[in-house]
């Protein structure tokens, strides 16, 4: 998580899918609508989706994204990049307030 500083943005506290935020499946991941700012924001894989529909089971958001890392078939050098990635998408989508702290 390190380099990763941005203002109000805390992996290491819970998180949760806003409940002002509908998912719409879509193949190339899913478009989330936030119905009060109306932004439309692009989630654009899959597995980005489901990390995020995830996020509520766990105790941390660093450690939902760990379990999707270590439950994946990678190098450890491939899960450093998935995790810096991972974090920097989430850190977008609570900067757009698709996800928040709970």
């Amino acid at each position: 998580m390190r380099g990763l500083l941005i203002d109000g943005f805390h992996p290491d506290r819970p998180h949760r899918l806003s409940p002002r935020v509908g998912l719409r499946p879509e193949p190339f991941g899913a478009l989330a609508y936030h119905f009060d700012n109306r932004r439309l924001v692009f989630l654009k894989s899959p597995q980005l989706v489901a990390l995020v529909r995830s996020l509520e089971e766990h105790d941390t958001l660093a450690g939902a994204v760990a379990q999707v890392i270590d439950s994946s078939d990678v190098t450890a050098e491939r899960g450093d990049r998935l995790r810096r990635n991972y974090l920097k998408a989430l850190a977008s989508l609570a900067e757009a307030e698709v996800i928040c702290e709970r």
